[in-house]
């Protein structure tokens, strides 16, 4: 994008035009009289040389005019030395170095010095025109601004440019946002950034894919960190809707006949993120259901020996077996509606799509307690179901504790819970996970809300052996 003079070739050094006839006589002329100069000069100095050779040998004082030679040539050397050192002390000061004022951003020191920049993500919609993207790199450049990387997006009337930029600090946002416009771009974002965004976008992408691979339910967390904060729901049997892009909302249909719908108000998608999003999609359909098997060992007070693992759909008529050996009052405060119904729920809760579920399973195989822990949005549910013979001896808060890990691994810093106030071993439960809550009461309803961040290191390793990748 720099722009590179022509250079001129000549015959000449200095790169001067080719001179002209008269020029070149005049040129001769000036070295034949320097020519008899140096010759005569030599002549001069040899003769000087024979009448002093001339002295010294035959001539009674040789030794002092060699001695008296000596000394004249080094007080010369001697009184040189001295002027030149008190010519530089005395003579006119040099040109001062570039100061900090001088330069136009205020900055002291290199530019590339990390702790005087600000990493930024800017986004800006440009025409679709030869120069266009040269006027905004341009536009950077005369600010200081260090395009580190760039991606475009192609629009049918124009080029949606991303770039990620490392600009002086004294940048603030506004100040970008004029800079990108006075280029020529509009629909101008920008968003500060830290180092995990230098990872450039294939080695993300496959990354997110690896993981959508390993696991079904990291599909949502993949979709969420490949569009930064978005809002995804999932609805079922509304794949007929269609798919695309529309302004701030991403349609999925997905083959099984549902419908995953990204919303994202501060930022609009483009048919490239709509790539790359079915193309996660269309990975987790050809891989089918899939969910890790990690598995924990859980040692009772009471010496009963427990493994908690992923569920999934295979799990399904161990659970419902659970749900039998249950009491009606803990259904109703699991499930929240009429104890009937409770049994319906459990193809959702063991789809992986649609979370993570935990089992605690006994020596015989039988399950006695269900974690879940659903994505919604930006944060989770979490909901626990213990049965009746297993209460009371921290098989709810082990599953919570996990769950709450589990969320925070993947990118989700806030979960809540829904219940009653009756409930209240759920509500001691969400206590002890020592994370700020926010409780709110709707018609009746509680809902908790624990801010996990703070309690990040209060939290257990999920599965202290993962599976081999």
């Amino acid at each position: 994008m720099e722009h590179t003079e022509p250079l001129t070739t000549t015959d000449h050094a200095d790169h001067s035009p080719t001179p002209s006839r008269a020029q070149r006589r005049g040129a001769r002329t000036h070295r034949w009289r320097r020519d008899t100069v140096e010759l005569a000069a030599i002549f001069l100095s040899v003769t000087a040389a024979d009448l002093v050779a001339k002295i010294v040998v035959h001539g009674p004082e040789g030794p002092v005019v060699l001695a008296a030679s000596a000394v004249a040539l080094l007080a010369t050397a001697l009184f040189h030395t001295w002027w030149s050192h008190r010519h530089h002390l005395h003579g006119p000061p040099a040109p001062p170095a570039p100061s900090a004022a001088a330069r136009p951003d205020g900055l002291k020191g290199p530019l590339h010095d990390f702790e005087q920049t600000t990493l930024w993500r800017v986004r800006t919609t440009v025409q679709d025109s030869p120069g266009s993207l040269a006027r905004v790199c341009a536009a950077f450049a005369e600010r200081q601004v260090n395009i580190i990387s760039m991606q475009s997006h192609p629009l049918p009337n124009g080029t949606v440019d991303e770039f990620f930029v490392r600009a002086p600090h004294t940048l603030t946002r506004a100040d970008l946002a004029a800079l990108v416009a006075g280029a020529g771009g509009h629909d101008i974002w920008s968003d500060p950034a830290d180092a995990h965004d230098l990872v450039d976008v294939p080695t993300h992408v496959l990354a997110l894919a690896t993981r959508t691979a390993l696991d079904a339910a990291e599909l949502p967390i993949a979709l969420r960190r490949l569009f930064g904060q978005c809002a995804i729901r999932q609805y079922p049997g509304a794949a007929r809707r269609g798919g695309g892009v529309d302004g701030h909302v991403m349609r999925l249909p997905v083959p099984s006949g549902d419908l995953i719908e990204l919303s994202r108000p501060h930022l609009p998608f483009t048919p490239t993120e709509f790539a790359r999003a079915q193309a996660l999609v269309e990975l987790d359909t050809l891989l089918g259901p899939r969910v890790p098997d990690v598995r924990a060992r859980l040692r009772l007070p009471a010496g009963a020996d427990l493994t908690v693992r992923r569920a999934d759909a295979g799990d399904h008529e161990a659970a419902l077996a659970m749900h039998h050996r249950c009491s009606p009052e803990t259904l109703r405060k699991r499930y929240h509606g009429p104890v009937r119904d409770a049994d319906r729920y459990l193809d959702h809760l063991l789809d992986a799509r649609h979370g993570q579920t935990l089992a605690v399973e006994a020596a015989d195989g039988r399950i006695v307690a269900l974690g879940h822990l659903m994505w919604d949005d930006d944060s989770a549910e979490v909901a626990v179901l213990v049965e009746d013979d297993w209460q009371r001896r921290g098989l709810g808060l082990d599953l919570m504790r996990r769950m709450a890990a589990l969320a925070l691994e993947a990118g989700v810093e806030t979960v809540y819970a829904v219940t009653n106030s009756s409930n209240t071993g759920l509500i001691a439960t969400m206590r002890k996970l020592a994370a700020p809550l926010d409780y709110q009461v709707e018609e009746g309803t509680l809902v908790i809300t624990a801010h996990l961040a703070e309690a990040a290191e209060e939290l257990p390793v999920p599965w202290p052996t993962r599976p081999s990748r």
